[in-house]
């Protein structure tokens, strides 16, 4: 940042001492032109024709100059047949024109006919009264004055613009090292938590960094709450396997006639606990996918069609927007449909009722039955892991619990009602929209 805004800062400083010193310079020698200008108006003013036809002055310039030799302010009258009339400090020398010409107007040119002086010479041609003859009218000076001028005035400007640069820069340096000290807080501080000393960018920060803090802080408790979520579900699966292990165990150092039959029985439940948790640790790692989203109805229509082979009994009816789209990973929303269909399938009377209602937020999806429902009082406890209440029919009691888990993963939630129309139980299924257009 400090060298680009440097680079910019000399461009346009160069820029604009170029523009400037040739603003400065061509006021210079615009004076110095209008001088020469002056003292050639007043030399062919004060010009005439003498009696032998030669030039001659009714008045004497007012220039000193022009009468010390070699003192750099000379001039000189010219005339086709006539020799040429030149001030007295030209003394041995004599201007001369760059290339023939007759200017009507005054012309000024530069000329370096003099070996050690420069010149700039004005120059005009002139018909003087009773005279036919062209006369050539010219005042020179040197250019040491001059050049010693725009000398000064370029080494005025050039350090000027190099004390204006130093300036700039730096301010820009002390701008820029000010405008990102914030940043080097920032580093300290995760620095600071990488080393334990702390766990969150508690500093106060400017305004303009406030918001990526508070960003960080938000990644820091959603690491945090991930490796928590991680911890808890790795104990809680080390907890449900040790008892199958046990078991295990026990029938084996007993010698146990059925010890066959046990580690079946057992390493299904194992079986059964493992993939309870690697499906909710699939759903939590799909969850930081800013753009899931899947379509309800294609999902209710597959479980439909695998729900209905299953239970070739079972009515499946499925109604209501079939636009709709949730902001979850189609594998998940399968999941949890089919468990919440198949549930009330298995335990129905033979009915089940699919509504898909649309909110601004939120799509529902409500699964009734016409079984025998359940009580209010056991709803909660439902959605424990391992819990049946209908221990006839087999299961595992991790249906709804996996549903719960990867609802709410998802932003979402699950709930248990009675259903009004078939007179069971009703699962309202509530999953974020997804605000991602088609």
């Amino acid at each position: 940042m400090i060298g680009i805004a440097a680079a910019w800062i000399v461009v346009l400083l160069l820029g604009g001492g170029v523009a400037l010193d040739r603003v400065l310079v061509n006021a210079v020698t615009r004076n110095f032109d209008n001088q020469l200008e002056y003292s050639l108006t007043a030399m062919i003013a004060s010009a005439e024709i003498g009696p032998d036809g030669e030039i001659l002055f009714n008045r004497p310039l007012g220039e000193q100059r022009f009468l010390e030799p070699n003192s750099g302010s000379y001039w000189q009258i010219s005339g086709a047949g006539y020799d040429d009339w030149a001030s007295r400090s030209l003394w041995d020398r004599t201007l001369e024109q760059a290339m023939p010409h007759e200017d009507l107007e005054t012309h000024l040119y530069e000329s370096d006919q003099f070996s050690e002086e420069p010149l700039r010479i004005a120059e005009r041609s002139v018909v003087l009264p009773d005279s036919e003859v062209r006369w050539s009218f010219q005042v020179a000076q040197s250019r040491e004055g001059l050049d010693a001028q725009v000398n000064e005035i370029r080494s005025i400007l050039i350090n000027s613009f190099l004390l204006l640069a130093l300036g700039l820069i730096g301010m820009a340096a002390l701008q820029t090292l000010y405008g990102l000290w914030p940043l080097r807080k920032i580093r300290k501080a995760i620095a600071e938590m990488r080393n334990g000393q702390q766990k969150r960018v508690s500093e106060p920060m400017p305004n303009e960094v406030t918001p990526m803090v508070d960003e960080l802080n938000e990644l820091l408790d959603h690491n945090e709450k991930q490796a928590e979520e991680a911890r808890r579900h790795a104990g809680n699966l080390a907890h449900a396997l040790k008892t199958p292990l046990t078991v295990i165990m026990n029938s084996a150092t007993a010698k146990a006639e059925d010890l066959a039959d046990t580690v079946i029985r057992e390493s299904g439940v194992m079986r059964r606990q493992v993939d309870h948790h690697l499906a909710r640790a699939r759903a939590v790692g799909r969850r930081g996918h800013a753009h899931s989203r899947a379509r309800v109805w294609p999902s209710l229509q597959a479980v439909e069609r695998a729900v209905g082979r299953l239970y070739k009994h079972v009515r499946i009816d499925i109604d209501g927007d079939q636009d709709a789209v949730v902001s979850v990973e189609r594998q998940d929303l399968d999941e949890m449909i089919g468990n919440l269909v198949e549930n009330a399938a298995k335990y129905g009377g033979g009915s089940v009722f699919v509504t898909v209602e649309t909110s601004d937020e939120f799509v529902e999806l409500l699964i009734e039955d016409d079984g025998r429902g359940i009580p209010a009082e056991e709803r909660q406890r439902i959605f424990d892991r391992g819990v049946r209440l209908d221990t006839g029919k087999p299961g595992t009691g991790l249906g709804l619990a996996i549903v719960r888990d990867v609802a709410e993963i998802y932003q979402g939630m699950v709930s248990l009602e009675e259903s009004e129309d078939l007179g069971g139980l009703m699962v309202r299924l509530c999953l974020p929209k997804s605000m991602v257009s088609s």
